[in-house]
This record gives structure tokens, C-alpha cells and sequence, in this order.
């Protein structure tokens, strides 16, 4: 099952359509880190993050972790060997923090861009989560909460995103 991001207001499942919102620079093919765009690309997802403190777990056929306050993801170049991964934070090391004062990590699920063998710089963190706005992210993938929701009931492990 693929999840396509037609535009950057258009997230698409089957024949259910989202309104979603994007990086706030548009849609790239040569991501960077913090220049606020999205990647383009076909990318596996991965599992699906959830706040237990806050919200039930989701219905979906992803493994659902629940997010601890010492979770980060880091964004830190100078860290290659950590770089665009889940780790316990520390002080010293850039991250994005998973357990947040919003809603917008209630529920998050990461996009495999720049993943398997990371290169530092070339971009991280870029998730698929939550908005009530629809304002321009950092380069993630924004949906409201009921939409969240009906995507991962809708999306198995090996679902892919096609972003174009």
C-alpha cells in the first residue's frame, strides 16, 4: 500500500485523500539539513510513535512504541555515527526531542529518508506527524489527528511514501 504526497497540500491512500501540509521551502530532490524542505523520493516508513500519557494506542498493523522523555532523534552533524537515529538524549548532541510540550509528537511516524546508511547533513528527522493548522513544517509531513488515525489503519509495515 503506498502513502503519496501528490503536492503540498495533498497526502493520498487509496482513494482517501488528506489535506496534509509540507516543508515550508517546497519539495526538494537535494535535501539539507534545516533548510526546511521536504525530500522527494520513494521511502519505507518506519514504526509509530505515540505519547501513552496523552492519546490510546493507535489501531494500525505498524509497531507502536510508546515515547519516553529521554527519547530523541538526532539532527547533529558533528555526530555522524548517531545521525538521523532514535537514541537517549544527551546534552551534548542536537535533537529533535520526541516527547514534546504540543500535540504535534502525540503521534509520529519516520519517514526512511537518509536512513539506512546516513549521511550527516543531508537531512533528519523528517516525520510524518500531527498539525491543527496546516502551517509549512521543517520538512516533515503534517496531517490532523482523525486523518493520522485512518492512515494507519490503512498502512502496513512494508507501505511505502511516494513523495513527488
Amino acid at each position: 500500500m503506498a502513502i503519496l504526497v501528490k503536492n503540498k497540500h495533498t497526502l493520498q491512500i487509496d482513494d482517501f485523500k488528506f489535506r496534509c501540509s509540507i516543508g515550508k521551502k517546497g519539495l526538494t530532490k537535494n535535501k539539507k539539513e534545516g533548510d526546511e524542505k521536504t525530500p522527494k523520493g520513494i521511502f519505507e516508513i518506519e514504526n509509530l510513535y505515540y505519547r501513552k500519557d496523552r492519546k490510546q494506542k493507535p489501531f494500525t498493523l505498524l509497531n507502536c512504541i510508546e515515547i519516553k522523555k529521554n527519547m530523541g532523534w538526532c539532527n547533529d552533524a558533528r555526530f555522524p555515527e548517531m545521525y538521523n537515529k532514535l537514541f537517549k538524549i544527551q546534552k551534548k548532541i542536537k535533537h529533535e526531542k520526541l516527547e514534546r510540550k504540543d500535540y504535534k509528537y502525540d503521534f509520529l511516524i519516520p519517514i526512511k529518508y537518509n536512513f539506512k546508511k546516513p549521511t550527516a547533513g543531508l537531512g533528519s528527522c523528517i516525520f510524518i506527524h500531527l498539525t491543527k493548522d496546516y502551517k509549512p513544517t521543517a520538512g516533515c509531513i503534517a496531517l490532523r489527528e482523525k486523518d493520522f488515525l485512518i492512515m494507519a489503519k490503512l498502512i502496513k509495515k512494508n507501505s511505502k511514501i511516494k513523495i513527488f
